[in-house]
Formats: structure tokens, sequence, C-alpha cells
């Protein structure tokens, strides 16, 4: 199977526990860690490690470094881009720690900004792998119709209009299922050797001015669900129909109505294993 680089983040159905081994360079003795993080994206450079040293990963192996004593690389689920939020990050580690995990998740924590939630820490198997051992992930999409006040606007995307439900329904029954989503991708160059994703839900909820958007796939492209949540949008807003978003899907090339919506509105929810 071709691995699937990660997006704001990517998953792919998961291979053997034999390729997976592959991927694990777990040195004798060390127990792999598996990790669950919640992070407000709004304070950091994304997930993945930056020159500046502002990323989530930087923050959480530089206090690693300090509780292990020694240079420690972790390895997530997926990247989530600058801007983008996760309730459950999933990270691993390899470290010769000999007391509980808990004890890890405290020690650990403590020297955490509050941006970044340890939830949890337990020993994984050594084949496990964070982003190569994942089946799938939901996201979710928060929208706010109208203007959003200071609380509320780092956590959606403020769309001034009113939206036509009937039509983003509609569109929303088209782009469920397996179809090929590069027209929704926000890849730069070559075309990747597979583009076909399982989008096995796709559900709209609205409370007053409030709208969740809920995604979960075996695998997302680079931005994928921001680009569906803007196109979504545009349908709302009379832009695009739902019969031309499943010209797209056939067609595979992006237009402008294929919006890429801002980062503060996408969450990382889970990752399935």
């Amino acid at each position: 199977m071709a691995r699937i680089a990660a997006d704001e983040a990517q998953t792919f159905p998961g291979p053997s526990v034999k390729s997976v081994a592959s991927f694990s360079s777990q040195p004798p003795d060390f127990t792999r860690w598996k990790c669950i993080c919640a992070y407000d994206g709004g304070s950091f450079t994304g997930w993945q490690s930056q020159p500046g040293g502002n990323a989530v990963q930087d923050v959480i192996e530089r206090r690693l470094r300090d509780v292990l004593h020694r240079e420690i690389r972790v390895h997530a689920s997926g990247r989530t881009d600058a801007g983008v939020h996760a309730l459950a990050q999933v990270f691993h580690f390899d470290a010769d720690w000999k007391h509980g995990p808990e004890t890890l998740r405290v020690a650990l924590q403590s020297r955490l900004p509050r941006a970044i939630q340890l939830k949890s820490i337990r020993r994984a198997p050594p084949e496990f792998h964070a982003r190569f051992s994942a089946t799938g992930k939901v996201y979710r999409y928060e929208i706010f119709l109208g203007p959003a006040d200071p609380f509320q606007a780092p956590y959606c995307w403020p769309v001034g209009r009113e939206l036509d439900w009937t039509a983003i329904a509609a569109a929303a029954k088209v782009l469920r299922g397996r179809h090929n989503f590069w027209a929704f991708s926000a890849e730069n160059g070559s075309k990747r050797s597979s583009t076909v994703r399982d989008l096995r839900r796709l559900d709209i909820r609205r409370t007053g001015r409030r709208v969740r958007l809920t995604f979960e796939a075996d695998g997302f492209l680079f931005k994928m669900v921001r680009s569906l949540a803007g196109t979504l949008v545009n349908v709302g807003l009379g832009k695009l129909s739902a019969a031309e978003v499943g010209a797209l899907l056939r067609s595979g090339q992006r237009i402008p109505q294929v919006q890429t919506a801002p980062p503060q509105g996408l969450f990382l929810v889970k990752v399935i294993y």
C-alpha cells in the first residue's frame, strides 16, 4: 500500500502489523508511549517542527528532553496547519522510563504551556505507530453566522450571510462516500498515486447561529477538510450547485469556488485505530 502524506492531518487505511513494524526503530529496552493531547492551534505555527521552534512538536520535544534528559523525537498521527486546533491529536515516542504512565504525564504536563493539554499517556506495543496504524480520523469545522464575539472568533469562521441549507444538504449528499477528492486538495506539485478517499460521514448540525460540520474518512488530502468546508459555504451562498460539486469529483479540477476555509474553525476530534 502506498503511504499517504500527512495533511491537517491526514490518515490512511492502516497497513499490516508487519509493515507497520518496519517503521518502528524502538531501541532495546525502551518503551513505546502512546499519547493523546489537545491544543489551541492559534498559539503555534502548526504541529510539525519548524525552524523557529514554535510548533507544537517543538514544544513537546523540548519538555520531554527536560523530563527524560535526552533528545526525544515524537511521531504524530499527522500534521495540523498553523491555527488549526486539536481535541485529540495522537503521538508516540520511545523512552526508557521506569515509572508509571501517570507519573510521566504529570511530569510532562507541568512543563507544558496552558495551550497544550496532555490528556493521556499509556504504554503501546512496539509495532504501534501513531500515523501508520491509524485507519481514519474525525474532524469538525465550526461556522458562525454573523459577527463572532472575541471569545468565539478564534474558534470559528464568521460568515456574514444566511446560507441555503437545502442546497448545502444536497451537496453534502454528493460528497459522502468513496470518491477522487483531488479537486478538494491544496497540494502543490505532482498528483499523488491515489487521491481516492472514503468520506464515511459528513454531518451538518446547526444550533442558533453556530454551525458544526463533522467529517470522518479513512484519509484526507492536504487541506481537504477546509476545502470541503469552504465549498459547502459557497454552495450555501449560491456560488456553486450540488451538480457542480459532483462534476468536480469527476473532473478532479479545482476551481476558485473550492475555497480553503480559514484554519481557526478546524478541529481534529479523533484518530481512529
